[in-house]
């Protein structure tokens, strides 16, 4: 099968907080974007996860920015000509040929919702699907990875993943504490994601997710979605293809080849892994992936791992009030 025929599906982005920050940023083909409507129709990526990220340069996160992004993502992303919102397992496969690629909606840290479980609502009615709990620091309901007292989570972040598991809102621990980490492990009764973490066995950055957490994540049948920023992926912030197979190789090593998927984290990063600049150079990617793997296998870790798990635990939209 030829590498241009593989689907993809990318789990972490930032093209929300550039366009934000540049309301003139043209979502078809604007050179300040990684992730364009044309790079990704030519790299085959099928499934497209933006986050909403609110960078502290722009003042104290509120909820007046996270719906500026939404807002943002409604108009320039999926509007009438655009990309496809997924919201509801229903949404998942048994798609028609030629139809547009998917987006989906996530919040990268809840700390725009203002401790305020009722913001937390109107953006799961306003469609947004992940949250990721944390960015970097502490936040009114947890800590984050470079918090030094490695706290978990706050009272009312304890009620925030009560009301995820009621709702349906998926959780994204991506930058969350390890303490934090293990705290969700053990109060959620429904799998999570990391959306862009890679292995810590090869690479040692503090972002990314040591043995034990890689293992949780297999036996509670989540998804861990491998990134691109060459700092997660080599010690020495200079990274190459072969460097993200020594990821693969490890977390398939400890059991994980159903639980990987890919999370770019492009238009996050100021440096890229070599050929692997933008989601027009996926078919690169998975040429050289099959050099190495079978050919059902890589179409797993492209876009199969992370629709089965979208497939089971999106919210049903036959069940919505």
């Amino acid at each position: 099968m030829r590498a241009d025929k593989f689907k993809v599906a990318d789990f972490h982005c930032d093209v929300l907080s550039k366009m934000q920050a540049s309301p003139d940023i043209n979502f078809d083909n604007d050179p300040r974007l990684d992730v364009t409507a044309e790079r990704l129709a030519s790299g085959g990526v099928e499934l497209q996860c933006f986050a909403i990220y609110l960078s502290t340069n722009r003042g104290k996160p509120s909820f007046e920015h996270v719906l500026g992004q939404i807002d943002l993502f409604r108009q320039k992303i999926v509007n009438t000509d655009g990309l496809q919102w997924l919201q509801w397992k229903e949404q998942v496969g048994n798609r028609l040929v030629g139809a547009p690629p998917q987006a989906m909606l996530s919040l990268e840290g809840v700390d725009g919702l203002e401790g305020n479980l009722f913001y937390a609502q109107l953006c799961f009615e306003l469609g947004v699907r992940f949250l990721g709990v944390t960015w970097n620091y502490a936040n009114w309901a947890a800590d984050g990875v470079l918090e030094k007292r490695n706290g978990g989570f706050t009272e009312k972040g304890r009620k925030l993943i009560e009301w995820c598991n009621e709702s349906g809102m998926l959780l994204d621990v991506s930058h969350l504490s390890q303490a934090g980490f293990w705290e969700l492990a053990d109060l959620s009764n429904r799998p999570f994601i990391a959306s862009h973490s890679n292995a810590a066995a090869i690479c040692g950055h503090v972002r990314n997710l040591n043995d034990e957490q890689i293992k949780a994540f297999i036996a509670m049948d989540g998804r861990m979605g491998l990134t691109f920023y060459p700092w997660f992926v080599s010690d020495d912030g200079k990274a190459r293809m072969d460097d993200l197979l020594k990821h693969i190789e490890h977390v398939c090593s400890l059991g994980g080849e159903k639980h990987m998927m890919f999370g770019s984290d492009f238009d996050g990063i100021d440096t890229w892994v070599e050929k692997l600049e933008h989601p027009g150079k996926y078919p690169d990617l998975i040429e050289h992936l099959l050099r190495y793997y079978p050919e059902d296998t890589v179409k797993g870790w492209m876009y199969e791992n992370a629709t089965s798990f979208l497939s089971v635990n999106l919210p049903s939209q036959v069940s919505k009030p």
